[in-house]
């Protein structure tokens, strides 16, 4: 019986689950839950409201991108077959090395989704959505969030530059939970690629992984990313 995932397609944190989740080869069964509904049957499995909600055979649940990143990292089996490689650690290295890597995946998830891709969502996807009618989005808002997603990916661009991954030498957790953020401001057609070629030679890297082929072939109804958005080659 596969693991019950409940996510939604654009939420940036669901997808770094489901990108871990995809590398290590583990059956998953996907579960959609519309953010801006705050439904009580989903409250009542996590009181936070936060997606994503993994829900394990044993009957743990496990609530938020923290905690089930962290689990998978520590004692996910992954499914080998003989012609993939294993997965890599998703917090690799020495103690220094970890320390990095969860301080990057903070910085994402944490404030990557605060000043962007949060905004993002609610201006752009879910106020077009609500029962009560959509709404507009704010032009005041939008511009403080283009102005944030400037300033993120010009970071990313200095780490991208600099390191072989983001963290440093090996592939992590920090790498999938910033392209997930990074392509979910991406299929809202929010990234000028050429203003930031050390960030698109990284993110080319990443999406052309294999974990990443559901992802982009994820669609919002309403709402059509741009052509490159599923291009390996952009």
């Amino acid at each position: 019986m596969p693991l019950r995932l409940t996510q939604y397609r654009l939420c940036p944190r669901s997808r770094s689950i489901r990108l871990a989740l995809a590398e290590y080869r583990v059956d998953v069964e996907l579960f959609e839950e519309k953010p801006w509904e705050w439904r009580q049957s989903f409250l009542a499995k996590n009181p936070a409201g936060e997606l994503p909600v993994l829900e394990l055979e044993n009957g743990l649940t496990l609530c938020g991108a923290y905690s089930i990143s962290e689990f998978i990292a520590e004692d996910m089996p992954f499914s080998a077959d003989g012609a993939t490689a294993a997965p890599p650690a998703l917090i690799p290295g020495n103690r220094e090395d970890r320390a990095e890597v969860r301080r990057l995946i903070d910085w994402y998830q944490g404030k990557f989704d605060r000043e962007v891709t949060r905004e993002l969502l609610i201006e752009k996807v879910y106020n077009s959505m609500r029962p009560s009618g959509p709404i507009a989005p704010d032009p005041g808002v939008l511009r403080a969030v283009r102005a944030n997603l400037k300033y993120h990916l010009s970071y990313t661009g200095y780490l991208a530059d600099s390191r072989r991954w983001l963290s440093g030498d090996e592939l992590s957790f920090a790498d999938f939970a910033a392209a997930a953020h990074i392509s979910t401001c991406d299929y809202l057609g929010e990234i000028s690629w050429h203003d930031y070629p050390a960030v698109k030679n990284w993110y080319q890297r990443m999406k052309s992984r294999p974990s990443f082929r559901t992802l982009l072939g994820d669609r919002v109804p309403g709402t059509v990313p741009p052509l490159a958005y599923s291009d390996l080659d952009f």
